[in-house]
């Protein structure tokens, strides 16, 4: 396949080429047999906030019907199938910063809906393609911190070059528009605004010079020609979700890295690399140009990347840190939290078919005020193994488990989650913690390729394909994030009831007024409520006739209710949500619209927007 064709693959198709996955995940068995272990015809297993019945194929709860969203403080939305914006009526929105805005005066011109952005200004306006993001108030300040997680090259590139870099200049331009942005917002009489020349304001690129820390740093594996010692990688890129820290600093996650490495020549085609789908071309010729990215001259290279990063917002001089001890692989988010006896653990998903679902604990403990060194490079990393009782267990990633050394579990965490046989998951994505009681949640966005005789049609999963996705839910042990053990079930099963009437048309809480597929982002608002964002077919058609465009969600974890909040432009995901610091207003990422949203004009522009009650009460 030439390079032309592999820029237009989507990241699950280009993973899907370089290394395919079996049709079903271990998830989808266990659930199938957690049905059958209480009898296939009544059985019982949890969805949203009580007790669903499977009988005869049919999926329903006990002689209700399907929950309708009630209790929010807003009257749910239709689908909308246009290129704009819909929230519900008493709401209001407007963009906050748009792909290619000025971060400093010198490049406000720089923009332009004819060729984009220039190379010289390339790293002194917002990024594209908005991820992740979170808030921070310092000192007065406000800051913004959001991922910039890809580029989409042919509206970046000059027309001629359709889409593919001709030579070092256009690869640093996109390396420039992708990464991460910090930048200080206030809110003036035209709302909120970027604060142009803060001194808070910075690019972070593929470009930014990085360290290491962990039991990885320094070790083989991460050893480059450029960098002897392996301790100070350039770079972060393909920042898909983010976290913050207890301490107030950003976690923005590595995704889909093994896009940006490809060969000029031979190279070993080692089991790490095959796992993690890195070889042949790469998805933007970054390989042709800087050896950095050419597996023929440095085979290393890849290990350096794929980590969670922490970046302080508040100091613009600060070097981001690689944490190693948190494991490489296609971080989604990270979602931190503190175990009973003040221990910092942090759960993950890796967003790609057939991966797993991990856990980070530190071995120091930590409370407010104190020093956080060590912790998050001093610690064990876990992967769930999910049980048909509906139990599981993090099971620890160490050489005694797995037979490996300390820096081979974590550059190659996903070989190492094999060997303890972690259930396999159906795309993991963003994890979400409830602020108010002891549980968290991870979206299980789809499964493409699940179907045929590895996984048949079958009461709790007649999809040949698993295009809808789901929530999964667990509670740990004696309510302590640091144990070992978990209880778990199914917060929503999406799908579309207009078309199924068995579970392909969703849980019970999923009714024709609020059906979606592909859950992807989540975050909690300090209410309690689980804000679900999707990155899914917006076609209308066919399975997803009456669908509409992606959408951001409200569900609450007591009744199992869930509303559509919000729409996007046809074309765009929805994905990276944050609050003022007033929580009167929601940030909120549209990223890869379609039409020339939001400007009318010209190229389409990822953004952050700014959504608020007109009556000025709080939202989140």
């Amino acid at each position: 396949m030439d390079i032309k064709s592999t820029v237009r693959l989507s990241f699950d198709e280009l993973d899907e080429l370089r290394d395919p996955r079996p049709a079903g995940s271990d998830f989808d068995r266990v659930v199938e047999a957690a049905i059958s272990r209480r009898g296939f015809l009544g059985g019982t297993l949890a969805f949203g906030s009580g007790a669903m019945v499977f009988g005869s194929g049919m999926l329903g709860s006990a002689g209700t019907a399907r929950a309708q969203a009630a209790a929010f403080a807003f009257a749910p939305i239709g689908i909308a199938t246009d290129f704009d914006i819909h929230v519900p009526q008493g709401y209001r929105w407007q963009p906050l910063v748009k792909w290619g805005q000025a971060l400093f005066s010198d490049a406000e011109a720089a923009w332009s809906p004819e060729t984009g952005v220039p190379l010289d200004m390339s790293d002194r306006v917002f990024g594209e393609n908005t991820d992740g993001m979170e808030t921070y108030e310092h000192d007065g300040h406000v800051l913004l911190a959001v991922n910039s997680e890809y580029v989409n090259s042919e509206v970046n590139l000059p027309a001629e070059a359709e889409g593919i870099p001709r030579n070092a200049d256009e690869v640093t331009l996109l390396k420039n528009m992708q990464g991460v942005t910090v930048m200080e917002i206030a809110q003036g009489e035209n709302g909120w605004q970027v604060v142009l020349d803060s001194p808070y304001n910075r690019r972070i690129t593929h470009e930014t010079q990085m360290v290491m820390d962990g039991p990885a740093a320094g070790s083989d594996l991460v050893r480059t020609n450029a960098d002897a010692d392996g301790m100070s990688p350039k770079g972060t890129m393909n920042n898909c979700g983010a976290g913050k820290t207890l301490w107030g600093t950003y976690l923005t996650c590595e995704e889909n890295f093994n896009t940006y490495f490809g060969a000029t020549g031979p190279f070993e085609e080692t089991e790490g690399l095959v796992r993690y789908g890195i070889g042949g071309e790469g998805r933007y010729a970054y390989e042709k140009f800087d050896p950095r990215f050419d597996l023929s001259q440095e085979p290393n290279e890849p290990n350096r990347h794929g980590w969670v990063t922490e970046i302080d917002p508040t100091d613009p001089d600060s070097t981001p840190v690689k944490h190693t001890a948190l494991g490489r692989f296609k971080h989604e988010n990270a979602e931190m939290v503190q175990a009973a006896d003040g221990r910092i653990v942090v759960y993950m998903g890796d967003d790609e078919r057939g991966e797993f679902l991990y856990r980070y604990v530190s071995n120091g403990t930590w409370a407010e005020g104190q020093p956080t060194d060590g912790l998050l490079s001093d610690g064990t990393l876990y992967v769930a193994k999910f049980n048909d009782d509906m139990s599981g267990e993090w099971l620890a990633l160490t050489p005694e488990t797995t037979g490996m050394s300390i820096e081979e579990i974590l550059v190659h965490a996903r070989l190492a989650g094999s060997k303890v046989g972690a259930t396999s998951m159906d795309r993991p994505e963003w994890v979400a913690a409830n602020p108010l009681r002891v549980e968290v949640y991870c979206a299980l966005t789809n499964n493409s390729k699940r179907g045929g005789d590895k996984m048949p049609v079958n009461a709790p999963n007649p999809r040949e394909t698993n295009e809808y996705g789901q929530i999964v839910r667990w509670r740990p042990a004696d309510e302590d994030h640091g144990a070992d053990g978990f209880t778990w079930d199914l917060y929503v099963m999406a799908g579309n009831p207009e078309v199924y009437e068995n579970v392909y048309g969703g849980s019970d809480n999923v009714t024709a007024g609020n059906m979606f597929n592909s859950p992807d982002g989540m975050a909690f608002s300090s209410d309690g409520m689980l804000w679900i964002q999707t990155d899914g077919d917006d076609s209308n058609e066919g399975d997803f006739a009456g669908m509409g465009n992606n959408q951001m969600l409200i569900g609450n974890p007591e009744t199992g209710e869930i509303a559509r909040f919000l729409t996007a432009p046809n074309g765009a995901e929805v994905t990276g949500l944050t609050w003022s610091p007033d929580r009167k207003v929601a940030f909120v990422g549209i990223q890869h619209p379609g039409g020339s949203w939001p400007d009318g004009a010209g190229k389409p522009r990822s953004s952050v927007i700014a959504v608020w009650r007109e009556d000025g009460a709080t939202i989140g």
